[in-house]
């Protein structure tokens, strides 16, 4: 039988470049007859969609700020989207950062119906 410990949260960040998304999820090892083992419960779903939307507004802003693109009319041609959309995402960069590592870990609310 596994017991419950306090692990630390698991770590989220974006590169400079907004391509990669490093997890960090911190573990504790326990030794038993056999070796070794990691103390787990099922893991929540992730919305990978969700999480990917927020990894890609996060780029998007990165690369207005930069000055990549002068604008997000701009950057929704470069990226063959329609300018609403870019919109929509680009709101998801204004999460609050615990709101991102609840949706990374699938514990986001569940969509309104």
């Amino acid at each position: 039988m596994l017991h419950d410990h306090h692990v630390p949260s698991p770590k989220i960040s974006l590169s400079k470049g907004g391509r990669t998304v490093t997890v960090r999820i911190p573990v504790q090892l326990r030794h038993r007859a056999g070796g070794k083992q990691i103390p787990w419960s099922p893991a929540p779903r992730v919305g990978h969609s969700l999480l990917k939307a927020v990894v890609r507004a996060h780029h998007w802003r990165e690369m207005l700020e930069n000055g990549e693109y002068a604008s997000a009319a701009e950057l929704a041609k470069a990226e063959k989207v329609n300018d609403s959309y870019v919109s929509r995402i680009l709101r998801l960069s204004l999460l609050a950062p615990d709101i991102v590592e609840a949706i990374a870990m699938g514990q986001q609310p569940p969509a309104p119906t």
